[in-house]
């Protein structure tokens, strides 16, 4: 691998606390993800906001105020974990597509290769700057901008499922299974609006539990437990 995207579950990096941060959690993460960088991968990554909101269950605030509300957790989410991760030694830069005074810088594909080229994790904060697209969506709109080779998806759940696992004990969990698939059994993998994106240009997705051990730097050595999304 050369070039990945990670995208991590606001909710997981809270652990059992549910809400806001866990900052052995995020620990944890920023020595996998140093471990990767030691080994020439560039690294970028994608923060949800669910630890801090999840707009879309409100039913008294208005859709692009909540998602407003959304993109502004992301931010917060990456400011936190870009700070754990420069203590541990390595260098990083936030990039989202708007201003945010000093705290960010403005997204564009060529500051972007620059801090790659920079040994740099970049984290992608800020979703895709409008209303109505979740972090899934950004996810993937970044990843193909950068040309990154994957992405891997951390997430609370180990793979994907044809049903939900914590309410169905017999649900199935596919090793492999193909993005047009995935859209036509709406597995929820990302969201619709990521899928097609995701088909359309054929970037592949690696889905994993990030709470078990070691699981990101595992995923890229070949000790993969997850379900591969191919394209």
């Amino acid at each position: 691998m050369r070039r990945i995207l990670l995208k991590l579950s606001g909710e997981a990096l809270a652990g059992d606390k549910k809400t806001g941060f866990d900052e052995e959690t995020v620990r944890g993460v920023a020595m996998q993800v140093k471990e990767l960088v030691d080994d020439g991968i560039q690294v970028g990554i994608v923060i949800g906001g669910g630890n801090f909101w999840r707009g879309r269950s409100s039913e008294n605030i208005d859709r692009t105020k909540a998602d407003q509300i959304g993109m502004l957790a992301t931010i917060m989410n990456c400011i936190y974990v870009s700070e754990i991760f420069r203590s541990t030694g390595m260098m990083t830069n936030i990039l989202t597509p708007f201003e945010c005074g000093s705290f960010t810088k403005l997204f564009s594909k060529d500051r972007a290769n620059k801090y790659f080229e920079k040994n740099m994790v970049v984290f992608f904060a800020g979703g895709t700057g409008h209303p109505y697209f979740s972090t899934d969506t950004g996810v993937v709109l970044r990843a193909i901008e950068v040309e990154a080779d994957v992405i891997l998806l951390a997430k609370a759940v180990d793979g994907v499922y044809d049903s939900d696992p914590r309410s169905n004990p017999a649900a199935k969990k596919y090793t492999d299974v193909s993005i047009d698939e995935v859209i036509e059994k709406n597995l929820q993998v990302v969201d619709m609006t990521a899928s097609i994106l995701a088909r359309d240009n054929k970037m592949p997705m690696w889905v994993f539990g990030l709470n078990e051990e070691n699981s990101i730097v595992n995923t890229i050595k070949g000790q993969f437990n997850g379900t591969k999304v191919t394209v």
